[in-house]
C-alpha cells in the first residue's frame, strides 16, 4: 500500500487531503506540531493513518518524522507540504524576527521535509505536492512575508522538478485561493467576503475538499506525466489579473 505524508494536517487543507487520501486507498502519516489536535485526528481516522508530532522549520524533528514513517510502513510515495504559517501587517511594521517565523515554516519546512524525504521518494518513484497560495501568484497589501514565501516555494517545486524528474519524482504545486476554513470565516468581514465574491469568476469562496482534490489528483498515477507545474486552485481568482469587477458584465 502506498505511503503519503501530509504536513500540516491536524486540521484545514491538510486535514481533508489526508481524509482523501485515505479514501483513495493510501496509508497517511499525519504530521503537524498540535499534539492535541493530532491525537483527536487519530481517533477518527482508522488504521491505516498515523500521526507524528514534528515540527517542519526544524531539520532534526523532520529526520526523526522520516525515520518513523519509515519504520511504519517501510515506503514513502507522496509527500505533501502543506504546513505553513500567516503574518499579515505592513512592510514597515514586520520586522526581521517575523519575517523568519514566516520563512522558517513555510519555505525552510518545504526544503528540509523534501530533502528528508527525497531519498525514499527516488526509490519509489513518488510524488511531490507543494502548497503555495495565490499570495504566492498575485501581490497584495500586509503579505510580504507570507506571499514572498509563498512564492519562493513555487520557484523551489520547479527547481525540484527540474533535478528529481530524471529519478521519477514529480513535483508540483498548488496555490489555493480564497478557501471557507473556519479561520477565514472568523477573520474576513462581510465587506472582505462579498469583494473576494465579486472579483472571483465563481462568485464564491473554495473548499478545503475542492483543494484537496486536486493534492490527491497530483499524488496519483492519474498525473504521472504531470511535473513542474503550477496551479491556481481559486476558481478563477488569478486569471481575472487587474480586472474590475464592473467591467465583467
Amino acid at each position: 500500500m502506498k505511503c503519503a505524508i501530509v504536513t500540516g494536517a491536524a486540521r484545514g487543507i491538510g486535514l481533508a487531503t489526508a481524509r482523501q487520501l485515505l479514501a483513495d486507498g493510501w496509508k497517511v502519516a499525519l504530521v503537524d506540531r498540535d499534539a492535541e489536535a493530532l491525537e483527536t485526528d487519530a481517533a477518527v481516522l482508522g488504521e491505516n493513518a498515523r500521526t507524528f508530532l514534528c515540527d517542519v522549520s526544524d531539520s532534526d524533528q523532520i529526520d526523526r518524522m522520516i525515520s518513523s514513517v519509515l519504520e511504519w510502513t517501510g515506503r514513502i510515495d507522496g509527500l505533501v507540504n502543506n504546513a505553513g504559517v500567516a503574518d499579515f501587517g505592513p512592510i514597515e511594521e514586520t520586522n526581521f524576527d517575523r519575517w523568519r517565523t514566516v520563512m522558517e515554516t513555510n519555505l525552510d519546512g518545504v526544503f528540509l521535509c523534501s530533502q528528508a524525504a527525497a531519498p525514499a521518494l527516488r526509490e519509489s518513484g513518488g510524488a511531490i505536492v507543494n502548497i503555495a497560495s495565490i499570495s504566492g501568484l498575485r501581490a497584495s497589501t500586509l503579505r510580504v512575508a507570507y506571499g514572498t514565501s509563498k512564492a519562493a516555494v513555487i520557484q523551489l517545486t520547479k527547481q525540484q522538478a527540474a533535478e528529481l524528474g530524471e529519478f521519477n519524482v514529480r513535483a508540483n504545486c498548488v496555490c489555493p485561493g480564497p478557501v471557507r476554513t473556519k479561520l477565514a470565516m472568523a477573520v474576513h468581514s462581510q465587506e472582505i467576503i462579498d469583494a473576494y465574491h465579486d472579483a472571483i469568476p465563481l462568485n464564491r469562496y473554495g473548499s478545503e475538499q475542492e483543494i484537496a482534490n486536486v493534492i490527491a489528483f497530483l499524488c496519483s498515477e492519474k498525473a504521472s506525466y504531470v511535473t513542474g507545474q503550477v496551479i491556481a486552485v481559486d476558481g478563477g481568482f488569478e486569471s481575472t489579473g487587474v480586472g474590475l469587477p464592473a467591467l465583467r458584465a
